[in-house]
């Protein structure tokens, strides 16, 4: 018998999940194959790396040695598939993704169009939904990896920080403030505001902002809460109030004059997007190959 990668992730999975069970649970195998797969490879050491009670599992001495390679391993082979999976042009595969709704609806359909032409045989599926979404499908198997707008503190996702956006002050053509130069936050907080909804990655970043600039986020004037970018937009449109909103997701009204985006005197709403997978799998390449797409081109000059 030969040493694998395979027997090698599922043995560090156990290690991390402490159980048979919860690493069958994560790799989405059985049980008795994941024993199995372990005892192969102790057979193959010739010692025993798990020492087993009723109760629980404990690594062995040789466990304890074996695991650092097995991470080692495990991250030489996502490190291989990034390097490798520019060359993979004729990559056929199917892309499956959750996005948040503010990249799902004005990020990512301008970058998949690009994406698309670089890798014409990759089909793409995307959910778009709430973080909360897409990470509970996430951990259920249900989806590979998403791209979010919060950071995820989950013991059993890896996150990473994909791409920057910034949120700019949303206000009607014609408005006072549209000819104004320079605006600060309290010229901003005299007129009412259309925000997101409470819990939205948008709410969250400017409210976060404002608190850190000694701001609290309840003097605002809030005319109402709607629950899409889209209803905001044309709220604001209306001339019922401001907003704080990406300006990637205002590029279509912004070309038309239909609203402008302002900034705020020395105030800056910053965000980073995240992919999020499951740290016991390894993503397929079509994955890893979009990841890197959005990782190395500029993306600026379709955003």
């Amino acid at each position: 018998m030969a040493l694998n990668f395979h027997q090698l992730h599922i043995f560090f999975t156990v290690a991390e999940k402490g159980s048979f069970s919860g690493a069958a649970q994560a790799l989405h195998m059985t049980q008795p194959a994941v024993t199995m797969q372990v005892q192969s490879l102790e057979e193959y050491f010739g010692t025993k790396l798990f020492s087993r009670t009723t109760k629980k599992i404990e690594l062995t001495e040789a466990g304890r040695a074996l695991l650092p390679f097995a991470k080692r391993s495990i991250e030489l082979m996502r490190e291989t598939e990034t390097g490798m999976s520019r060359f993979t042009h004729m990559l056929e595969g199917r892309l499956q993704l959750g996005a948040s709704l503010t990249i799902g609806e004005y990020i990512l359909p301008r970058i998949l169009g690009p994406f698309g032409k670089e890798f014409p045989h990759i089909s793409v599926s995307m959910k778009v939904m709430n973080t909360t979404q897409i990470l509970d499908e996430i951990l259920q198997h249900q989806l590979t990896f998403g791209l979010v707008e919060a950071p995820i503190d989950h013991s059993d996702v890896q996150m990473e920080p994909v791409l920057s956006d910034e949120l700019k002050l949303i206000v009607p053509a014609g408005h006072e403030l549209a000819n104004r130069e320079r605006i600060t936050l309290e010229d901003a907080l005299q007129y009412p505001f259309v925000l997101r909804e409470q819990g939205s990655g948008t709410r969250r970043v400017m409210e976060e902002e404002l608190l850190r600039r000694g701001k609290d986020p309840s003097v605002m004037k809030i005319l109402m809460e709607l629950g899409s970018t889209g209803a905001v937009k044309s709220a604001v449109e209306a001339n019922l109030g401001l907003s704080i909103l990406s300006q990637s997701s205002v590029k279509h009204e912004l070309a038309l004059g239909i609203l402008q985006a302002k900034s705020i005197e020395g105030i800056r709403f910053m965000r980073n997007f995240y992919s999020i997978h499951l740290k016991s799998t390894l993503l397929p390449i079509s994955a890893v190959t979009f990841l890197t797409f959005m990782r190395e081109r500029d993306l600026s000059q379709w955003l």
